[in-house]
């Protein structure tokens, strides 16, 4: 699936694991903007507030993350940028990484097993009852909902 016109909003913690997996060069040369964690302020949201945006797509979300969101905490880059699209009433799509009580991921050269946390599962329960919040639990849900947002918007333009 290719989408035209996306911005990344990127964690400390994404942005390393892009650089491990080697795809921030790929990004660059898809012509993707992308933002750094890098402002205490997160200056990057106010364009929540120009409407820039229509959706926000929260992928992978981690642990941390997600439970920051749950509990209201905005001071990183991700966490404000979930706060300020709720606020906004901005649809959200989020895939958080602890859905599932045994979880097999790749790493890098190799598949790993974890076992999240109870309170990792119920904090991605939780994520998934905040308005206009769509949880996805894994890459075909998350194409699934991006079409269906794409394709909402497309009947909303014409």
């Amino acid at each position: 699936m290719e989408i035209k016109g996306v911005d990344l909003f990127l964690s400390r913690a994404v942005e390393e694991v892009l650089i491990m997996y080697k795809y921030i060069e790929r990004l660059r040369e898809a012509g993707i903007r992308m933002f750094h964690d890098s402002t205490a302020s997160a200056v990057p949201v106010g364009q929540f507030y120009e409407n820039n945006y229509h959706t926000l797509i929260v992928a992978p979300a981690t642990s941390n993350t997600v439970a920051k969101c749950v509990a209201g905490i905005s001071d990183t880059l991700v966490t404000n940028v979930f706060a300020q699209a709720g606020k906004c009433q901005l649809p959200i799509i989020v895939y958080a990484c602890d859905t599932e009580p045994v979880v097999i991921t790749p790493a890098p050269g190799k598949m790993v097993t974890v076992y999240p946390r109870k309170i990792d599962l119920e904090c991605s329960r939780k994520i998934g009852e905040f308005e206009n919040t769509t949880l996805v639990t894994n890459m075909k849900t998350l194409q699934q909902a991006v079409l269906n947002r794409i394709e909402c918007l497309q009947e909303s333009s014409s």
